[in-house]
């Protein structure tokens, strides 16, 4: 009689798989909007991961700058000296929160991120990690958004152009509110993975 019944699946913690990943790659910044980090599950769990992976610097703006007041002279220095920059936010009204969208305005500026014949983001790796309410089939043309979310972050792959950084391939996870237990701990292992990847690929 043949025995059908499955192995259970095993599920290791983000932070063995960040151990095991180990190495001397480029610097990650991981640039943190979200408003409420602290009733967070899914981003606050991804940062815990991607925090424990080595030559990553999680950088939350709103712990930084409650009151929205940014030094930009710091953090265009902390920007030259990452080799990855991303951006890791909840998606509010098909855009990205409101102190990131400042952070941006504030801190790439003509002269420093794009123009000149030398821009200190050139040869950077930008990427977005985007978290979602609805599930993926939403985000397609004949979802209820009616758009795919390749669309609703174009003006971040835009702004990868224009600053002559290289877009990375965005880590959506659609779903957030319903995504927990096992499912939320394979999604922090893969964002591990996914960073690791980015910064190796950066160092070639």
């Amino acid at each position: 009689m043949t025995d059908t019944t499955q192995s259970p699946i095993l599920v290791r913690p983000a932070e063995t798989v960040a151990t095991e990943l180990r190495a001397s790659p480029p610097r990650c910044l991981l640039v943190v909007a979200h408003p409420r980090l602290d009733r967070s599950t899914v981003n606050a769990r991804l940062v815990d991961a991607a925090a424990g992976l080595a030559g990553v610097e999680v950088h939350d703006l709103y712990d930084a700058y409650p009151d929205y007041q940014i030094d930009v002279a710091a953090e265009q220095e902390r920007l030259r000296q990452h080799d990855v920059i991303g951006l890791q936010f909840p998606l509010f009204w098909y855009s990205v929160p409101a102190l990131l969208k400042e952070w941006l305005d504030l801190v790439w500026l003509h002269g420093f991120a794009y123009g000149g014949r030398a821009p200190s983001l050139a040869g950077k790796v930008l990427f977005c990690t985007a978290s979602t309410g609805g599930d993926a089939h939403s985000y397609r043309e004949d979802g209820r958004n009616g758009h795919s979310m390749d669309e609703f972050l174009r003006p971040l792959e835009r702004t990868a152009v224009l600053c002559r950084m290289r877009w990375a391939e965005p880590y959506l996870l659609h779903d957030a509110p319903r995504l927990q237990g096992e499912k939320l701990e394979h999604a922090a292992g893969d964002y591990v993975r996914y960073l690791d990847a980015l910064m190796r690929e950066a160092a070639r």
